[in-house]
């Protein structure tokens, strides 16, 4: 199939008059579509897309791109509330793991496993450990101009305590780096931050590792099909499990500050909602009627 070619933006604003797309002030469009990809943008189509191609009839370009700045507002949200949650999960695995295993223990893969387990799960952890260690040793590359990270390379040899490790981890790094320690240290860790059982807070970390990655890329949030489902977690039903709803409840119970999540937190998204509710659909974010009520700490 060969590549399409380039529309000039008159033409991509025919092209969604074509579509059905009702638009009011051409100029205004433009002016969008100018400072936003079309390609980006079109994707807050989708829902109203029919199988012809065309759009469902009434479609405004009012209507979509308040979906699309609902869409971005979210995002600040959200990723303000993510940096709290990583850090207090950074703060508290160094801590825990620096005492338990050392400054170093970090570096040495058996303290990732129990000696008397199965060889299949020791080779896993060994594998993990490796990747683990080369990602690292990416991260201090690429940061090696920061001040504490140049610190530690000409100071100390590259040799970094967890506490400073961790710092340079990705929200990725750190899923993975809790989902690999040994399962008494996970539970341990799992009961002392949230009071919930490892495999919830495995999985939750998954979650919000993947929003995370969207939110980082200014991704689409807005009917979006989530590859992660968040386990074991209540207020969540099978329609609304790989919607938008399953990833904010994760939010909400990773977030590790009960006043400021509801003096602050969700205010701030209630506002948000109040503010496009003319514009939004529930059904494409998966929220239920009792959205307010299930998203108090």
């Amino acid at each position: 199939m060969d590549i399409k070619r380039p529309y000039k933006y008159e033409e991509q604003l025919q092209k969604l008059k074509d579509r059905g797309c009702i638009i009011n002030d051409d100029k205004k469009c433009i002016s969008i579509l100018e400072s936003i990809n079309y390609y980006r943008f079109s994707a807050y189509f989708l829902p109203f897309k029919q199988s012809d191609n065309l759009y469902i009839s009434g479609t405004s370009f009012e209507k979509v791109f308040n979906i699309y700045e609902f869409d971005r507002k979210l995002h600040a949200i959200l990723f303000n509330a993510l940096e709290e949650i990583e850090i207090f999960i950074r703060a508290k695995i160094a801590y825990y793991h620096a005492h338990k295993y050392g400054p170093l223990g970090y570096l040495n893969e058996k303290n990732f496993y129990n000696e008397d387990t199965n060889q299949k799960h020791i080779n896993k952890k060994i594998n993990y450990h490796r990747k683990f260690m080369d990602n690292l040793k990416r991260e201090i590359k690429n940061n090696k101009k920061v001040l504490f990270v140049k610190h530690h390379i000409d100071k100390y040899d590259s040799k970094f305590p967890i506490w400073v490790a961790t710092e340079i981890f990705t929200f990725g790094m750190l899923s993975t780096f809790f989902a690999n320690l040994k399962l008494e240290d996970q539970k341990i860790l799992a009961k002392d931050m949230y009071n919930i059982t490892a495999k919830k807070l495995e999985s939750w970390l998954h979650c919000c590792t993947d929003l995370r990655n969207i939110c980082a890329h200014y991704g689409r949030l807005y009917y979006r099909i989530f590859s992660s489902i968040p386990k074991e977690m209540n207020n969540l039903d099978n329609d609304s499990k790989r919607k938008l709803w399953g990833t904010i409840l994760t939010v909400k119970e990773l977030y590790p500050f009960k006043n400021k999540w509801n003096d602050e937190i969700l205010p701030n998204f209630i506002k948000l909602i109040d503010e496009y509710k003319n514009y939004i659909d529930f059904i494409h974010i998966g929220f239920p009627e009792e959205w307010k009520d299930y998203l108090n700490k």
